[in-house]
């Protein structure tokens, strides 16, 4: 998808704060640090829309991006380590649940795990929370710039077997940094939103 206009609509500390708007939203989910900012900039063309760092836990918010007035990306601060008080992590987990059950806008979540490690307990947790909750997830592994093209298809099994990913889910290899996947993950999410 070629895409010319996108821009930051709304960043929420709560749904009160939530963009007022019909637009379907794809939301993204994954641990600190796992690249859903640079993947958000890859998928916009833009190198920092999505504020990044190497610093796990930069984004605290939920960040609303209307691209092109046909969607709504979500980026949902990540899970997992991030140097933050227990309280200030708590409330995290709380706004995203929130937005996660209530939001009915919402037609898909993206769960980003990074394709070289084992997915983490949180990232199990998660899938597991998601599947609860009747989503069908999308599943991106992130970096696979990261590793030999031949390593590629052993670490997408170790991922599916790790999270015992249903027939149903989808999961894609991507990087930010080669653009390997940004196609065929803007095929999934125009099928979701239309």
């Amino acid at each position: 998808m070629n895409v010319n206009n996108v821009e930051l609509t709304a960043v929420c500390g709560r749904k009160d704060q939530y963009p007022d708007t019909d637009l379907p939203e794809v939301a993204f989910v994954g641990k600190s640090n796992v690249g859903k900012s640079s993947l958000i900039n890859c998928m916009v063309n833009r190198k920092s829309l999505a504020r990044t760092s190497q610093n796990p836990g930069k984004t605290r918010t939920i960040n609303f991006y209307n691209v092109e007035n046909i969607v709504h990306f979500v980026d949902l601060p990540g899970y997992g380590y991030a140097r933050a008080s227990k309280e200030e992590i708590a409330k995290w987990g709380k706004m995203i649940e929130e937005y996660l059950l209530e939001r009915p806008q919402l037609k898909s979540i993206i769960l980003l795990i990074d394709i070289r490690h084992e997915p983490s307990g949180n990232d199990k947790m998660m899938y597991d929370w998601l599947k609860h909750y009747g989503y069908k997830i999308i599943i991106v592994t992130t970096k696979s710039d990261k590793l030999k093209r031949s390593q590629i298809n052993k670490h997408t099994a170790m991922i599916s077997k790790s999270l015992n990913i249903s027939k149903e889910d989808i999961l894609i290899p991507f990087s930010s940094e080669s653009r390997d996947g940004r196609d065929k993950l803007w095929e999934i999410i125009k099928n979701v939103i239309e």
